[in-house]
């Protein structure tokens, strides 16, 4: 393994990695340890007591946080003719319909954040899973991202919408905030997304749900969190 810089290690001093801390502690921390020259993310680290290779068990969805992410994210909509002028208006970054396609097919283009589609361009969009599903990318009516309401999808994007869903090994990975947020910005925000899967709880989901629940920044170490108050 790979030896850890000093800043990371004198970060590390500051944490008990056996203890189980409340958010508010856990949130002065991670702001403490992120000792980076830039504006650390901040991120959550949700491990669930479910199995995703079941359809009953999995657990996705998406969420405006209430003081969105610190980054604004480059949004592609997939639409034609009227739609595809309401998304301009709504401010998208790039609008188009088979020419959006064709140019990701052969130019492997990937300078965006998102993909919103209107649901009668995702039979050609569909083609692309290869390509698009192991990035994430890959619209889906339940984050919001396969829609006729394309004003509203583009909109709650840029306000700091995130979608949360479950890896290979079940555990969700989302941005919460930046180093730079204040402790109730961030605070506030855990609260909104913890809510979110907390309500996303499969009912075929057995003993107990929230595993574990850690903190961290980009370049930060790790801060669990107590999940039994979450």
């Amino acid at each position: 393994m790979a030896k850890r810089g000093k800043s990371y290690q004198e970060a590390s001093k500051l944490i008990d990695r056996n203890a189980l801390y409340d958010v508010e502690d856990a949130i002065k921390l991670v702001k403490q340890t992120a000792k980076a020259k830039f504006d650390e993310t901040v991120e959550l680290h949700i491990k669930l007591g479910v199995d995703g290779r079941h359809a009953d068990q999995q657990v996705r969805g998406a969420i405006v946080l209430p003081h969105g992410t610190g980054k604004t994210k480059r949004v592609l909509v997939v639409a034609k003719g009227e739609k595809a002028t309401e998304a301009e208006n709504a401010g998208a970054d790039y609008v188009g319909a088979e020419d959006m396609i064709s140019k990701i097919q052969s130019e492997n283009w990937f300078d965006y954040d998102v993909i919103v589609a209107t649901p009668d361009m995702m039979g050609q969009l569909g083609r692309l899973g290869r390509v698009l599903g192991p990035k994430g990318l890959m619209p889906n009516p339940k984050s919001g991202t396969v829609t006729f309401d394309l004003e509203r999808a583009v909109k709650e994007i840029k306000a700091g919408k995130v979608e949360y869903r479950l890896d290979k090994t079940n555990i969700i990975h989302v941005s919460i905030g930046k180093a730079s947020f204040s402790e109730s910005q961030l605070s506030e925000n855990l609260s909104a997304l913890m809510e979110a899967v907390n309500k996303a709880k499969p009912a075929a989901a057995k003993g107990t749900y929230l595993r574990s629940v850690t903190l961290t920044s980009t370049m930060g170490p790790g801060i669990h969190l107590n999940a039994a108050k979450l």
